[in-house]
C-alpha cells in the first residue's frame, strides 16, 4: 500500500532511475547503477518533506528525477493528479512553473556571464510572461522579497558572498510562482550563521505563499528544524517515513537509529549516552545485497534479513518502515 495524501501536492510512487554501466568498444551494458530503486511518498499542499541519508544514496537523484530532469526507469509521478511521467518535453513545459529547484552550490549554479537581474529574470523570457521595465520590476520585488537590494541586480555572482548567491538562486526559484520546490542541500556550502538565514528565509516563504518543499540535506539538525516529516533513504531506498517528532524521538528502523545517535548533542549530561555505530561501508548501488539492503551494517540482523526483502508497511499512522524486527 502506497504513503498518499488526499491532499497531496506531489505524489511519487514506486520511483526507479537506473544508470546503465557500459564496458568495452561497443559499449555494452553489463549492469546497472541502482541510485532510486522503488520509492515512494507524497507531499501536500505547504508541507515540507526531508529527505535524509549519507551520501551517494540516491537523495539528489530523486530530487532531480522528480523535476524530470533525469528521466526516471520506472514508477509515477504526479503533481495535481497529472502523472508526468508521460508528459513530453513540450507538455511538461506548464508543469515546470510549478517546479523549481534550489541548487547545493549557490555558485556554479548561476551564469557567470549574467548579472543576477538577467538570471532571475530569465524563466520570465522563456515562459513569455513580462520583458522590458515589467520584467525588471518583477525581478526588483523579488530581490527585496528574499532580502537583497534592488540596485544589486546589475551586479555579477562573482560580486556576491555564498549566502547572497544562494539568495540570489532562491529569487530565480520564486520567479514563476511554483508549488513545489526541491531544496538539494542548500545550506550546506554556507557558513552556519548564514545556514540559519537562509532556512529561516525559506521558512517564511513557505508560510508567506504557501508553498511545499522536498529538502534534501544529510544534516539531520537542518532537517528537524524545518521538515514537517522526515523519509530516510538508504542505496536508493526509503527505509523509514514518519512525522518529524516520531522519527527524531521513537526511531524504528536500526539505520535511522544509527544516523540520529551520530548527531552531536551539546549537553554534558547526555554524553556519555551509547551511540549505535555502524560497521563496514556502503555497499555498491551496481550490486546491492539480497534482502534487506542494510543487513550487511545492521547490528540486529536475523537469517531472514540476508534473503527476504522487508514490506514497506504502515506500522502505526503515518510512520512507514521496511524492516524485518520492527
Amino acid at each position: 500500500m502506497a504513503e498518499t495524501s488526499a491532499k497531496a501536492l506531489l505524489e511519487v510512487e514506486g520511483l526507479k532511475t537506473h544508470f546503465p554501466v557500459q564496458r568495452g568498444v561497443l559499449s555494452r551494458t553489463v549492469g546497472y547503477v541502482y541510485a532510486v530503486d522503488g520509492i515512494t511518498f507524497s507531499i501536500g499542499n505547504g508541507d515540507t518533506l526531508g529527505l535524509v541519508g549519507e551520501s551517494g544514496c540516491g537523495k539528489s537523484t530523486a530530487g532531480k528525477t522528480i523535476l524530470k530532469l533525469i528521466e526516471p526507469t520506472a514508477g509515477s509521478i504526479r503533481l495535481h493528479g497529472e502523472d508526468l511521467t508521460q508528459l513530453t518535453r513540450r507538455q511538461m513545459r506548464p508543469f515546470r512553473r510549478d517546479m523549481q529547484i534550489i541548487f547545493q552550490d549557490p555558485y556554479s549554479s548561476l551564469n557567470p556571464r549574467m548579472t543576477v537581474g538577467d538570471i532571475v529574470g530569465e524563466p520570465f523570457i522563456i515562459h513569455k510572461l513580462a520583458r522590458g521595465k515589467e520584467k525588471e520590476a518583477k525581478v526588483a520585488a523579488l530581490f527585496e522579497r528574499v532580502g537583497l537590494r534592488p540596485e544589486q541586480m546589475r551586479h555579477y555572482p562573482h560580486e556576491f558572498s555564498g549566502g547572497q548567491r544562494q539568495r540570489v538562486g532562491i529569487a530565480r526559484a520564486l520567479a514563476l510562482n511554483p508549488k513545489l520546490i526541491i531544496c538539494d542541500e542548500p545550506v550546506s556550502a554556507l557558513d552556519v550563521s548564514i545556514q540559519a538565514q537562509v532556512i529561516n528565509l525559506l521558512m517564511d516563504l513557505q508560510d508567506e505563499l504557501g508553498l511545499s518543499y522536498l529538502f534534501i540535506s544529510h544534516d539531520l539538525a537542518v532537517v528537524e528544524h524545518i521538515s514537517h516529516r522526515v523519509a530516510v533513504m538508504y542505496l536508493g531506498r526509503l527505509v523509514e517515513l514518519a512525522p518529524k517528532r516520531e522519527i527524531y524521538e521513537h526511531p524504528l528502523h536500526p539505520y535511522t537509529e544509527a544516523l540520529l545517535s551520530a548527531v552531536p548533542i551539546p549537553d554534558p549530561a547526555i554524553r556519555g549516552k551509547k551511540k549505535l555505530l555502524l560497521e563496514g561501508d556502503v555497499p555498491s548501488p551496481i550490486n546491492p545485497p539480497s534482502g534487506c539492503r542494510f543487513h550487511t551494517r545492521c547490528p540486529y540482523v536475523e537469517p531472514r534479513c540476508r534473503t527476504e526483502e522487508p514490506a514497506w508497511r504502515e506500522v502505526q499512522p503515518g510512520h512507514w518502515v521496511s524492516c524485518h524486527i520492527r
